[in-house]
């Protein structure tokens, strides 16, 4: 007996999951995002080298006799491409700009009052100049008269925040993408148990409530799987109980009813003058017979699974032949004709809830049927399979009964005919026990009520030749 497998938390696996999946593209998307802001960091230097190479240059070869740098494309390095860090920068002395690159104001970036609360040579300042505010950084002399101040605009620190934004939207929108994705896939992954247990679940019938099983299950859906559990063994045993006592009632109603059958039977002898009275009552008797023998053939049938029935090969003429024999005499009573066209060998059942099904169908036919109807028992092939169909060319039943006919204790009103409402749900029974489609559909000549048991493939074992097709009554599909 293998252990049983312990619970595990479902919570923890996800969280596990989503958790480990967002620490490794996280690690990722920083990965992508330090390459490229390197990138563009390396970019950002290498244009200040630049830049102070220019400033360099012009502060020994390129001042004009005003002291302004002359400036061949603002903006702009020799290549054409646009600058990234476009600085400016004065020399102050006294107060007053001696040199300063051609887009610097004509005045100090930072007048020495807000000089003075630096440090001793150096310091940054943030001054609005004509509306723009710039970064400003101040270095002094010793003596405190000189000052170079170096000033960018921020609208142009801002533009390279913009040219980083759009170099990393697209992998960072990527990378949340893909993290969805995983995520994703692994709660599904996660969840996986879940579903198969709603599977188990949901494909519980009447017929199959065994329990679930609790063994490997998550921790947080073991309580729901044993209360279900407790819910299936009370249905199981209530299902149970109203079958045994189905089963006991009807069996211990059939000593009696037969001892009544037989006593009415003496009483008519005894009584000539009674037979009338007496022959109704028997009427009764038998039908109150056959109600407990359906009652009883149910109460067997409910128990049963499709792997208790064991099929095995049915030679289908002599069947047929046998119940159109027995139910010959009742037929000419009453002016009906009974046929039988089998167009297959064998099929696979077991031979006697087969012919439990077959004879409550001859038996429907005869007893709704009005007196000279014709009844056809027929089995052919039918694209590979076997189809039985019982039909007759009686009133029919409309469409909207047609779904009701199964129900039990369900009769047709305005029939005139006495019946238990079994017969059909005895059939529908054995039919799901061999996994027969049970369809209803016109009769003869499109007239009437057809009956058809339809065979699954592997339910026809004869291998011969079909014979050559001929025109036959159309059964219900």
């Amino acid at each position: 007996m293998t252990a049983e497998a312990p619970p595990w938390s479902l919570r923890r696996r996800l969280l596990t999951a989503i958790v480990s999946a967002s620490i490794v593209l996280w690690l990722a998307s920083l990965g992508i995002v330090t390459a490229i802001s390197w990138q563009e960091t390396n970019e950002v230097f290498d244009d200040a080298l630049e830049e102070a190479g220019g400033m360099i240059m012009a502060a020994t070869t390129d001042w004009d006799e005003r002291g302004l740098l002359a400036r061949l494309q603002p903006g702009r390095h020799s290549d054409g491409k646009t600058r990234k860090v476009d600085m400016h920068y004065q020399v102050v002395v006294d107060g007053r700009v001696l040199r300063r690159t051609g887009d610097a104001p004509a005045r100090p970036f930072v007048s020495a009052p807000f000089v003075s609360g630096f440090d001793d040579d150096h310091g940054f300042a943030d001054p609005t100049i004509d509306g723009e505010r710039w970064r400003v950084f101040v270095v002094r002399d010793a003596a405190r008269r000189a000052e170079v101040q170096v000033g960018q605009r921020y609208d142009e620190r801002y533009d390279i925040l913009e040219e980083l934004a759009e170099s990393l939207w697209l992998p960072v929108l990527g990378m949340l993408v893909l993290l969805a994705l995983v995520c994703w896939l692994l709660a599904g992954r996660v969840l996986q148990p879940l579903r198969r247990t709603a599977a188990a679940i949901a494909a519980k019938t009447p017929d199959d409530l065994a329990l679930v099983p609790t063994s490997g299950q998550a921790r947080e859906i073991l309580p729901i799987v044993k209360a279900l559990n407790g819910v299936l063994g009370r249905l199981d045993g209530a299902l149970q109980a109203e079958r045994r006592f189905t089963a006991d009632a009807a069996h211990e109603l059939r000593t009696p009813l037969a001892g009544l059958h037989m006593h009415v039977q003496l009483l008519q002898r005894q009584h000539p003058e009674l037979v009338q009275p007496l022959r109704k009552l028997r009427q009764d008797t038998a039908r109150m017979t056959a109600l407990v023998d359906s009652l009883l053939t149910l109460a067997r049938l409910d128990p049963l699974a499709r792997e208790h029935v064991r099929p095995q090969p049915v030679a289908l003429l002599p069947l047929l032949e046998r119940l159109r024999a027995d139910h010959e005499h009742a037929a000419a009573e009453r002016g009906m004709h009974v046929t039988v066209r089998c167009e297959v060998d064998a099929v696979d059942a077991d031979p006697a809830l087969l012919e439990i099904a077959l004879r409550n169908l001859v038996d429907n036919a005869l007893r709704y049927c009005p007196d000279g109807c014709r009844i056809a028992v027929i089995a052919v092939r039918i694209d590979g399979r076997v189809r039985i169909a019982v039909q007759d060319d009686g009133a029919g039943v409309d469409a909207a009964t047609r779904q009701r006919l199964t129900e039990r204790f369900f009769r047709v009103l305005g029939q005139g005919r006495e019946g238990s409402g079994l017969g059909l749900s005895i059939v529908k029974r054995i039919a799901d026990l061999h996994g027969i489609a049970l369809g209803f559909g016109p009769g003869l000549d499109g007239r009437g009520l057809g009956v058809t048991l339809d065979f699954p493939a592997a339910a026809a074992p004869d291998s011969a030749p079909e014979p050559a097709p001929e025109p036959a009554p159309d059964p219900a599909p």
